[in-house]
C-alpha cells in the first residue's frame, strides 16, 4: 500500500538521523521505530542527551587540565616567548570572535527554519481541526432539522390530511426517509473527539514552541554579547571585565552543550517519526477511527474508494425521494387543503437546506483537502523543521568551540597584563624618562635624590670666581610646570635633550646634532668644562655617573 504513496518523501537526513544507534540507559540497543509511549524509547532519546553530557565534561576537563599546565608552567616562562604568546592570544580571540560570529548566524537561520517548520504543523492542523470541525456541525445541524423540524411539519400535515389516507400514507412514507437519512449519518465515524485532540495539540504545540524559539533567541544574544565584551575586554586590557567574561564563558559553555543534547534528541526522535509517519498515525488512530477511513485520508488516491460514498448516496437519494413527495403533495393536496401549504413549504425549504449541506459535507469528507494539510504538515516538521534542528546542533557545535577558545585566551591574557603591570611597577623612579617621574606625587618622594644644577649655579659672564654660594637646599629636578614651559618656549617634545641648558639640572649630551648645538653658547660649554677641583668636593658626587 505506501508503494502508492509518491507525494511524500522523507529526506536525506531524516533517513540519515533514523539509523543513529538507539541505546537505552541499560547499554542495550532497541528498536528505531517512533514509539514516544515506551520506555525504551524514552531512554534511547535521553542517551543521547547523555552523550551531549558527556561531552561537556570532557570539555571541562580539557578547560581544566589547560589552565592546570598553564599555572604550574607560569614561572618557567622566558622573557623572550612573550611576543609569541601576545600572538598566540590574538590569533585565538580572533579565531573566538570569527567562529562565534558564525556559530551565532548558524543559530539565528536554525531558529527561524524551526519556528517556520512549527508554525506550518500548527498552521496544518488547525486547519484540519476546521474541517472536521464544520464536518461535525454539519451533521449535528441536518440531523437536528430532521428530528425536530421535519416531525413537527408531519405530525401537523397528519392532522391536516386525516381524511385522507393516501396522503397520510405519503407523510409516514416521508418519515421513513427521514429517519433513514438520520440512520446514515449516525453512521459517520464521531470526528469530535478527533477534532478536541487536534486543537489540543496545535495549541500545546504553539505554546512550547514560543518559549523554545524565545529561549534560543535570548541565548544567541547572549553569545554574541559574551563575545563582543570579552573582544572589549582584551583590547581595554581589563582584568575584571576578562574575568566576568570568563564565568559568563563558562556558562554559556554549559548552555552550548545541553542545548546540543536536547537538539539531538529532538531531531532523532523526529526524524524517526518522519520516516513512517503512517504507520504511527493509523496505530494512535486505532479503536477511535476506522482503518478504513484513516487510510483513505492519509493515502489519498483516486484508486481508493470512498468510504462515505454509500451513506451519503442514500442520504441523497432519500432527500430526492422525499422532495418528489412534496412536489406531488403541493400540487394535488394544497388545492383541497389550503392550510397544509405552510407546513409543505416549509418541509421543501428544509430538504433544500439538508441538500445544500449533503453538498458542504461531500466536499469536506473529500480525502483531498485532509490529506493536503497531512502532507503540509509533514513537509513543515519533516523538512523545516529537523533541518532546523540540525543547524541548532551545529550552533551548539561551533559556540562550544568558540567559547572554548576563547577560554583559553582569557587566562593568557591575564596573564600578560599582570606580566606588564608588574615590570611598569619595577621600573626606577629615578629615571627621568619614567612617565611616574613626571607625576605631580612623584616629586615629593623623600628617597629621591637631590640632583644639583651646575650649569643654573653658575653665572652667565662664565668666570669661575663669580660663582657665589651654593644656596642652602638643593636644587631638584625642574617641576612639571617649569619643564612644560620650557618645552613650550623651544617648541620641542617633552625629552631632556630638548631642554636648554639652565635651569635643566643635569649635564649637556655629548653628542648633539648640529640643531641642538647651536642653542648652546661657548661660555656655556667653556664654564661646563672648567668645573674645579673645589666645585667637585663642594657638590660632591651627584654628577658622577
Amino acid at each position: 500500500m505506501s508503494s502508492e504513496r509518491v507525494d511524500y518523501i522523507a529526506p536525506w537526513w531524516a533517513y540519515w538521523l533514523h539509523n543513529f544507534p538507539h541505546i537505552n540507559l541499560r547499554f542495550q540497543s532497541i528498536d528505531n521505530s517512533f514509539k514516544p509511549e515506551e520506555e525504551n524509547y524514552q531512554q534511547s532519546l535521553i542517551f543521547l542527551g547523555c552523550v551531549a553530557a558527556a561531552g561537556l565534561g570532557l570539555n571541562l576537563l580539557g578547560l581544566a587540565i589547560y589552565l592546570s599546565v598553564l599555572c604550574c608552567c607560569r614561572k618557567e616562562e622566558e622573557e623572550d616567548s612573550k611576543k609569541g604568546n601576545s600572538c598566540c592570544v590574538t590569533w585565538s580571540a580572533v579565531a573566538a570572535g570569527l567562529i562565534s560570529c558564525v556559530a551565532v548566524g548558524v543559530g539565528f537561520y536554525g531558529n527561524s527554519e524551526t519556528n517556520d517548520g512549527v508554525y506550518q504543523l500548527t498552521y496544518s492542523l488547525y486547519n484540519a481541526n476546521h474541517t472536521l470541525g464544520g464536518v461535525d456541525s454539519l451533521v449535528t445541524n441536518t440531523m437536528g432539522s430532521m428530528e425536530s423540524g421535519l416531525k413537527q411539519h408531519l405530525a401537523r400535515l397528519d392532522e391536516i390530511f386525516a381524511t385522507r389516507g393516501d396522503y397520510v400514507q405519503t407523510l409516514h412514507f416521508m418519515q421513513q426517509m427521514a429517519d433513514n437519512v438520520i440512520k446514515q449519518l449516525l453512521g459517520l465515524p464521531d470526528l469530535d473527539q478527533a477534532q478536541v485532540d487536534l486543537a489540543a495539540i496545535a495549541d500545546q504545540t504553539s505554546y512550547v514552541e514560543y518559549y523554545r524559539w524565545l529561549t534560543y533567541l535570548l541565548l544567541l544574544i547572549l553569545d554574541l554579547v559574551i563575545c563582543l565584551v570579552a573582544c572589549l575586554g582584551l583590547a581595554k586590557q581589563s582584568r575584571w571585565l576578562l574575568t566576568t567574561m570568563m564565568v559568563f564563558g563558562v556558562l554559556t559553555l554549559v548552555l552550548s552543550w545541553a542545548s546540543l543534547g536536547a537538539d539531538l534528541a529532538s531531531a532523532v526522535g523526529t526524524s524517526d517519526f518522519c520516516v513512517a509517519p503512517d504507520k504511527y498515525l493509523m496505530n494512535q488512530t486505532k479503536g477511535l477511527i476506522s482503518s478504513d477511513i484513516v487510510h483513505y485520508y492519509v493515502y489519498c488516491s483516486q484508486t481508493l474508494r470512498n468510504p462515505f460514498q454509500q451513506s451519503l448516496t442514500i442520504f441523497q437519494r432519500s432527500l430526492t425521494t422525499m422532495q418528489i413527495q412534496i412536489q406531488g403533495l403541493l400540487q394535488f393536496a394544497v388545492p383541497l387543503f389550503p392550510t397544509a401549504e405552510r407546513d409543505l413549504m416549509g418541509i421543501q425549504h428544509l430538504l433544500n437546506s439538508s441538500e445544500a449541506s449533503l453538498h458542504q459535507l461531500t466536499a469536506l469528507l473529500d480525502c483531498r483537502g485532509l490529506n493536503k494539510d497531512y502532507l503540509d504538515a509533514l513537509v513543515g516538521v519533516c523538512y523545516d523543521g529537523v533541518e532546523g534542528l540540525l543547524y541548532l546542533c551545529l550552533f551548539s557545535v561551533l559556540a562550544a568551540c568558540a567559547f572554548s577558545a576563547m577560554l583559553c585566551a582569557i587566562p593568557r591574557a591575564w596573564r600578560q597584563i599582570a606580566s606588564r603591570e608588574r615590570d611598569y611597577d619595577d621600573m626606577d623612579e629615578e629615571d627621568p624618562f619614567n612617565p611616574r617621574a613626571r607625576r605631580p606625587g612623584s616629586q615629593s618622594n623623600p628617597n629621591h635624590t637631590n640632583v644639583h644644577s651646575f650649569c643654573s649655579y653658575s653665572s652667565s659672564m662664565g668666570s669661575q670666581s663669580s660663582l657665589p654660594p651654593p644656596a642652602a637646599q638643593a636644587v631638584s629636578n625642574a617641576p612639571v610646570s617649569e619643564y612644560m614651559n620650557q618645552t613650550a618656549l623651544f617648541g620641542g617634545n617633552p625629552r631632556y635633550e630638548n631642554v636648554p641648558l639652565i635651569g635643566r639640572g643635569s649635564p649637556p649630551p655629548s653628542i648633539y646634532t648640529q640643531q641642538y648645538r647651536n642653542r648652546y653658547s661657548p661660555s656655556m660649554r667653556a664654564t661646563y668644562l672648567s668645573m674645579t677641583e673645589d666645585q667637585i668636593r663642594h657638590f660632591g658626587n651627584d654628577f658622577q655617573a
